[in-house]
């Protein structure tokens, strides 16, 4: 015998089958123009040292916000340290030595020249004393004119050596010639330049944070050894945080860079208020067939719009959210 609903049985399924029906309706009815549905993405920094070395020091843990200028991690540097130094006392040294050609000779050996220029002076005043006595006895007919000739002689040559120890002690007081003094002076900005690479060498193993936000992911332990290059560790900076979402190709001439939004999520206590940052101008999802005005209505451009850094702290990468159009 077939079985059979009774009357009450079928207005039940009947009105079961409507609820369905309506619930299919409603699924399949086309979104709202002013009303999309997207997610939460990050653009990270991935925070690295240029040098090679073991981990002693991770000074921030993951989940948690840190400042501008933060310390963020540190690795052994000794090799850097002694490079530093030796780079330091090389310079030390350039300087020495160019202070030294710019002062010319020492005092001890200017000394020595002052001295021979006292003696010569001495023996000016000495040949000059006996020249005025000849001169005298000469005019009184005591000396013969071959001896005043021989004591002008002597004071002229003793005179002579007084000018050139005079002339003498001026030159050690100079410095070296002019190509000796640039030549050192390139050596000690040489110098100047190995310290300066060793500063930044040695200043790249203790890195602190350029921009603030949050502290994704960590990617190593203290101890372990982290190659040149390799992160330590993943940041998000709160301007990082933007929302992907997509429209059809209908709704893309009202839209356009700048244009605020606002975005709406499970939990958010409040809206939060963004902009339009980007508009792709390729569409995406595209049907491989010719375009038609039927298969218009399948395209859709992504968008992407960016909230305020205040307001990107309340929004978490991956999270579902709704935007609309104020």
């Amino acid at each position: 015998m077939p079985y059979r609903l009774s009357t009450s049985s079928r207005q039940s399924t009947v009105i079961v089958v409507a609820v369905m029906a309506s619930l299919w309706l409603a699924a399949c009815s086309p979104a709202s123009d002013n009303d999309w549905q997207g997610y939460v993405e990050g653009e990270y920094v991935y925070v690295a040292s240029s040098q090679p070395g073991r981990l002693d020091k991770l000074s921030v843990e993951r989940g948690k916000q840190v400042a501008l200028g933060a310390p963020l991690f540190m690795l052994e540097a000794g090799d850097e340290i002694a490079a530093r130094n030796q780079a330091l006392r090389q310079l030390n040294a350039a300087e020495a030595q160019l202070a030294d050609i710019q002062s010319g000779k020492r005092p001890q050996e200017q000394d020595v020249t002052r001295a021979q220029l006292v003696q010569a002076q001495a023996n000016a005043s000495k040949a000059a004393v006996q020249l005025h006595r000849d001169e005298i006895q000469f005019q009184a007919g005591g000396i013969a004119k071959q001896q005043l000739d021989d004591s002008r002689a002597a004071a002229e040559t003793a005179a002579a050596q007084v000018r050139q120890w005079q002339s003498q002690l001026a030159v050690d007081r100079l410095p070296n010639r002019t190509a000796q003094v640039r030549a050192q002076q390139a050596q000690v900005a040489a110098a100047q330049a190995v310290l300066d690479q060793a500063d930044w060498k040695l200043g790249q193993k203790t890195i602190t944070a350029t921009r603030a936000g949050l502290v994704f992911d960590t990617m190593y332990r203290e101890g372990e050894w982290v190659a040149a290059g390799n992160p330590v560790l993943r940041m998000l900076p709160p301007e990082n945080v933007k929302v992907r979402f997509f429209v059809p190709e209908t709704v893309l001439g009202r839209l356009k860079v700048n244009q605020a939004v606002t975005l709406s999520c499970d939990g958010c206590q409040a809206n939060v208020a963004a902009h339009i940052s980007y508009i792709s101008t390729e569409s995406e999802y595209n049907p491989p067939i010719i375009y038609s005005n039927q298969s218009r209505s399948k395209l859709v451009y992504m968008i992407e719009a960016r909230p305020a850094p205040a307001d990107a702290l309340k929004l978490h990468p991956g999270q579902p959210v709704e935007v609309k159009l104020p």
